[in-house]
């Protein structure tokens, strides 16, 4: 299977020690108060692990995003 290059936005700015643990990602905030994770993403195991992660910490998720299309 081939990975895809995803876009997870979410409400507010990530904490540094949860940015550093997204290891392999790059992570961005923008002028609306979102933080917006993209990197590559093996399969849908992998996203959902992604996904829970920031449903454990009570993280909103706005929107995710495949990039490349």
């Amino acid at each position: 299977m081939t990975a895809h290059v995803m876009e997870v936005v979410v409400r507010g700015r990530l904490g540094p020690d949860l940015i550093a643990a997204l290891e392999g990602f790059t992570v961005s905030t923008d002028g609306a108060g979102a933080t917006h994770v993209v990197g590559s993403v093996p399969d849908q195991p992998a996203l959902l692990g992604l996904l829970d992660v920031f449903r454990d910490l009570n993280i909103e998720v706005v929107s995710v995003n495949p990039l490349d299309r």
